[in-house]
Order: structure tokens, then sequence, then C-alpha cells
């Protein structure tokens, strides 16, 4: 199963950069086994906010989560993320935010998370973190 980071689905409604934007909404329109996450779903719905200068409205942002959650499984956090993440930051260092999204991502049984925001040290807990813009 696949999951995308927030910042994949918010390139492909900001139109700054053409080849991201592309990039991620080829990207998430083949997603067939894509996993929605809670949290970025509520992280895209806060961050899309600074897209409103292009034209983009949080009523399109909750049109797309809705969207997108009809398309994929949806996975709510359980208190074993929270407890995980906690594990995840002290023996790999990853920020909060990136340790609650990847116990998730173990949680809800996804191999693979497109993310430009990941060092190498998130796979080591056998995710295969993916920068689908290089």
């Amino acid at each position: 199963m696949n999951a995308v980071d927030t910042n994949v689905l918010i390139y492909v409604h900001d139109p700054r950069d053409a080849v991201k934007q592309a990039k991620a909404a080829q990207l998430v329109a083949s997603l067939t086994d894509g996993v929605l996450l809670w949290q970025v779903a509520c992280e895209f719905v806060a961050a899309s906010r600074k897209l409103t200068a292009f034209g983009f409205t949080a009523e399109q942002a909750w049109r797309e989560v809705h969207r997108l959650r009809s398309l994929w499984v949806t996975r709510l956090p359980s208190w074993a993320v929270a407890e995980r993440a906690e594990e995840l930051m002290n023996q790999y260092r990853l920020s909060f935010w990136d340790a609650m999204i990847v116990a998730a991502c173990l949680e809800a049984r996804v191999t693979q998370l497109y993310s430009e925001d990941f060092d190498n040290s998130a796979a080591a807990t056998g995710l295969t973190i993916i920068n689908p813009f290089i």
C-alpha cells in the first residue's frame, strides 16, 4: 500500500512549480492502492491556506479530502501511533510530525511513502520513502 505526505497533495494544487505540480498530480491519480492518513488530511487542509493567494479555497481543500477518501482507504491513528512515534523520535531523531507519519504508515501497513521531506533515517523502519520529484 502507498501513502503520500502532505507536500505531495499541496503540490497538486500549487501553480508556482508546474513540474512538481504535474508530477504530484500524476502520482496521486495513479495510486490505486492509496492510503489517506488522517494526519496528512488534516495537515493538507491547514497548509492549503497558503494557496488562497492562487485561488485555492478552504472549500476546495475539503472537497479534495472527500474525493481522496472516496478513492483511497482512510486510516485513523490509534494511541499506538503516538507511542511508536515517541520511539521513532528517540531512535532515528525524527521530528515529532515526521515520526507520527512514519508510525501511522507502519500501523496502516503502508510500504511506500511519497514525500520530499524525509531523509534516509526513516527508511531504517522498513518503510520505503520515495521522493517523487527527483
